[in-house]
């Protein structure tokens, strides 16, 4: 298993490319992936289940779900993108997994999808993917489970603990989410975490957290007309000087440059 940590500096991150006769090893990220059929046959392994998808069929990862991908011969179309393209859904969402990540989109849909590999515009992006997670909601509607089991046995006990800890910084990045507060919560000594994450992902835990955080106030500064510093401080930044200077160091540009080529709100 290896953890994909590469895309954690775009939070407007979608890649898509068309292939043959696919393989790829075990691993996980933050973004979302979905995996198109278009002949042939794929087998998807999620969280140690195991799905074959036919012609037509799509499958949906979510963020820190644990998958690896194998095809004798098969054509595909694979997606993957952060999850605050389709924030509303996200946020709906990030507290579980589903049951089954099969589902059948329209042909149509299929075929936007495939012109997203062209497309400059944000909006056109959103919206078709919005449209996937809309039809992957309606075929599964119900058939959930909670994200984090206290207890379970199928997912090897390192990858367990690997999603309690992105679990708890999906709660509480926007507080001081520290190493220790991590620690606490988990009831693990903090140098075996921190020795445990740099190891499982190749990043420190501390970086992980400022790359998250700048994520989400991409967002904010993308969708609302908070100020910069409210933006800040919603992501559990207490200091502006620092705010700016990870924005910058992280994307070349200061948080009103960013939000002056981004944000279509007046």
């Amino acid at each position: 298993m290896f953890y994909e940590y590469a895309r954690l500096n775009s939070p407007d991150y979608l890649a898509i490319e068309e292939g043959t006769n696919f393989n790829y090893p075990e691993h996980l990220h933050i973004c979302f992936e979905i995996i198109i059929i278009l002949s042939g046959q794929m087998e998807v392994t999620v969280d140690k289940k195991v799905f074959i998808l036919t012609e037509g069929e799509a499958l949906l990862i979510f963020p820190h779900q644990l998958h690896a991908l194998k095809s004798g011969k098969s054509r595909h179309v694979l997606g993957v993108f952060s999850p605050l393209l389709v924030h509303a859904f996200y946020n709906e969402n990030n507290r579980r997994i589903p049951l089954n990540n099969v589902f059948k989109p329209d042909g149509y849909l299929i075929e936007e999808f495939k012109k997203l590999q062209f497309a400059d515009s944000v909006i056109q992006k959103k919206g078709v993917l919005y449209l996937f997670c809309s039809q992957f909601y309606q075929t599964d509607r119900g058939k959930w489970t909670d994200s984090l089991p206290e207890k379970n046995e199928s997912i090897h006990e390192t990858n367990d603990l690997l999603y309690r800890i992105f679990d708890f910084v999906e709660k509480n990045y926007s507080t001081d989410c520290t190493l220790y507060d991590l620690s606490h919560s988990l009831g693990y000594n903090h140098a075996y975490l921190s020795r445990f994450f740099k190891k499982a992902t190749n990043i420190t835990f501390n970086t992980y957290i400022n790359r998250f955080r700048l994520n989400h106030a991409c967002y904010f500064l993308t969708n609302t007309n908070d100020s910069v510093l409210n933006c800040a401080l919603q992501c559990g930044y207490k200091s502006i000087r620092t705010f700016n200077h990870n924005f910058k160091e992280s994307f070349g540009i200061t948080p009103e440059e960013y939000r002056s080529k981004n944000n279509p709100l007046p």
